[in-house]
């Protein structure tokens, strides 16, 4: 992989990642057009691109954590502090509808982002070959699976309450969302899209709704960077670090202001420009495998 491919692949993860239009159908694409790894075994070649995938992840995990610091810091410091108190016998009152009045809204919330991440962690673990391999990188699943996103996303639209806030989440939140993002295992789905679609349908309000998709990705995506960077060391061609850094920083770069974009786009809009270009990309990379255009698996 050269550093011109990983600056690339930065930028559409970097784009692509937040905003619900599938990060992994649009790096699949711009790996083939930039010819990522070409040449070599079509098993080894999608080992090699998920690996690479998971890896530039960490950069919009990092745009993440930097953009969301200071929340983080507060859940952190207000889990720790009030379970210490409960430890001791101190008990703090919460305020937050539904959750254990003995923990702060803060310390709360911490407790829905693991409660939530538990399911993709225990589906990800099972079927890990399966999202290694060619199946995941398969156009036929990618563009079925952009369609039936982009369709439960205007459902979701149509039929939501959206009234609720972030003080107000509770464990069916963390449920709802946490399932939901199994399907961003699924190429196609989006991991944004998914949980941002379930939140909706929970009655969430559409800025809370993204707020909690993006702090409910960190444990699962740094699960998943870290495992695949040190698999990445065994699969990856040789002298592949320095385009990786590169291209990890660029997609942390591209990634903190597509986060700025969508929070501040979904005050005042719907997702329904989203749902029209899932629906479009979709139904092109269809009509591209059905004649015959374009393959369906690796090349």
């Amino acid at each position: 992989m050269t550093i011109l491919q990983a600056i690339i692949l930065g930028i559409v993860q970097g784009l692509t990642e937040f905003i619900p239009v599938s990060s992994t159908a649009h790096l699949v694409f711009a790996s083939r057009a930039v010819g990522l790894f070409a040449g070599v075994d079509e098993m080894l070649r999608a080992e090699q691109t998920t690996a690479t995938i998971a890896v530039l992840q960490l950069g919009t995990l990092l745009a993440v954590l930097i953009y969301f610091a200071s929340d983080i810091l507060k859940i952190g410091r207000a889990f720790v502090v009030d379970h210490l108190a409960l430890i001791m016998g101190r008990h703090r009152v919460g305020s937050v509808e539904g959750s254990d009045q003995r923990l702060s809204p803060d310390a709360w919330l911490g407790w829905l982002v693991i409660i939530g991440s538990i399911p993709v962690a225990v589906v990800g673990l099972l079927f890990k070959k399966q999202i290694e391999g060619t199946f995941t990188k398969n156009l036929w699943v990618i563009a079925t699976m952009m369609l039936v996103i982009a369709v439960l996303l205007a459902i979701a639209e149509l039929v939501a309450r959206q009234q609720r806030s972030m003080e107000h989440l509770g464990i069916m939140d963390a449920i709802v969302v946490g399932f939901a993002q199994c399907l961003a295992l699924i190429p196609g789905s989006s991991r944004s899209g998914s949980t941002i679609m379930a939140g909706l349908f929970a009655g969430e309000v559409r800025e809370t709704a993204a707020r909690f998709s993006f702090l409910l990705s960190i444990p699962a995506v740094l699960a998943s960077g870290l495992l695949e960077m040190r698999e990445a060391m065994h699969k990856l061609p040789p002298g592949s670090s320095l385009s990786l850094i590169v291209g990890t920083i660029v997609s942390a770069a591209v990634g903190y202001a597509s986060i700025w974009f969508l929070l501040r786009f979904l005050r005042t809009h719907t997702t329904g420009i989203f749902i029209g270009y899932r629906l479009l990309v979709g139904s092109l990379i269809l009509l591209g495998l059905w004649g015959g255009y374009i393959t369906a698996s690796v090349k």
